[in-house]
């Protein structure tokens, strides 16, 4: 059954949502991708111990695969920018292991999401170099006191202070980079290329590591485990194929907030699975980390705004001196007409 709902959920709710501006409904949608793909990180966190990491990243790849392309019935699948979707993907692939050896090795859900709450801070950092944005003295600060907030969250010396934690804070960074290149791939593939293709390489990739995390079972595992990671590929699959939706309906403004309400499905499932219970400290970070992320979201609208406001005085200006120019123009003319007749006299 569970490999069965993702595909029939879609069915039900795509359809029925015209692609037009309506913000209420896309937070709605991408507040349900995120519940999404947190229990499907909640159903690979309980099948790693039985099949190892290479063989979930596979069926993760394979179901996921599979979930895109009887969405969208095929369509709109075919790569524009191969390169630089492949190397995408592959780091994308990067992200994948750091999670799943953190998770394998019994990190706790709620503490790597909200270790992965600084992803939105480091796109900050990576936005200078690739996207040439400025970023003013504000953002910087609230930027600093961000990772202050993953320090309080790993604690030196304390429970998270793990290689684990560094490993994850490299694939929140590798994860901030990825989302710097989907805005970049945004302009040229469709959503569900971007999609599909990070998914498929999951497969290959997965296969290569096989001699590095080899299977603790068949590569078939029993029946339970197989719906388990079954979920797990069509759930991402679905997932992203909502955080599409989202994006095309509502304002990247207004959705980017609504990523940190994994740390409250990883806070909820872990402690109903595996009866994790977050730290002060965890709670603590989470909230400075969130408050630098939420702060960089506002200077970067008010920045915007900014800019658009000065595009229109530049407008209004243009069309001011080209008016006047115009004016100059007419005036001339007007003055070399009456000077002709001047000249011409009484006929």
């Amino acid at each position: 059954m569970a490999d069965r709902q993702p595909g029939a959920a879609a069915a039900r709710i795509l359809p029925l949502l015209p692609l037009t501006q309506d913000t209420l409904r896309g937070i709605a949608i991408i507040v349900a991708g995120y519940t999404v793909i947190s229990a499907a990180d909640a159903a690979v966190k309980w099948a790693l111990p039985e099949v190892g990491v290479a063989v979930a990243m596979i069926w993760r790849g394979v179901f996921g695969m599979l979930a895109i392309a009887l969405l969208v019935r095929g369509r709109g699948l075919a790569p524009v920018r191969k390169p630089l979707l492949a190397l995408r993907s592959l780091l994308h692939c990067v992200v994948t292991v750091a999670f799943y050896m953190a998770w394998f090795n019994a990190f706790p859900l709620g503490a790597s999401y909200a270790v992965n709450a600084a992803a939105p801070l480091i796109m900050t950092l990576l936005a200078i170099p690739l996207l040439g944005e400025k970023v003013g003295w504000r953002r910087w600060t609230s930027t600093c006191v961000g990772f202050a907030g993953v320090m309080i969250i790993l604690q030196p010396g304390g429970e998270l202070w793990r290689w684990e934690a560094a490993m994850l804070l490299a694939g929140a960074a590798t994860l901030g980079l990825t989302r710097i290149w989907t805005r970049v791939l945004a302009a040229t593939d469709t959503p569900q290329t971007i999609a599909f293709w990070l998914l498929a390489a999951h497969v290959p990739v997965g296969f290569l590591l096989l001699p590095v995390f080899p299977p603790l079972g068949p590569l078939v595992p029993r029946w339970d485990i197989f719906l388990c990671l079954a979920f797990l590929g069509m759930a991402n699959g679905f997932a992203h194929l909502l955080f599409s939706r989202a994006f095309a309906i509502a304002p990247v403004s207004a959705l980017a907030p609504y990523e940190y309400t994994t740390l409250l499905w990883g806070g909820v499932l872990g402690f109903l699975i595996w009866a994790e219970v977050p730290a002060w400290n965890t709670v603590a970070g989470a909230v400075v980390v969130i408050a630098a992320g939420l702060y960089n979201l506002h200077r970067e609208q008010v920045r915007r705004r900014e800019d658009r406001a000065a595009m229109v005085r530049e407008d209004r200006a243009a069309m001011v001196r080209e008016d006047r120019a115009v004016k100059v123009r007419e005036d001339r003319a007007a003055a070399g007409r009456g000077d002709r007749a001047a000249a011409e006299g009484p006929r």
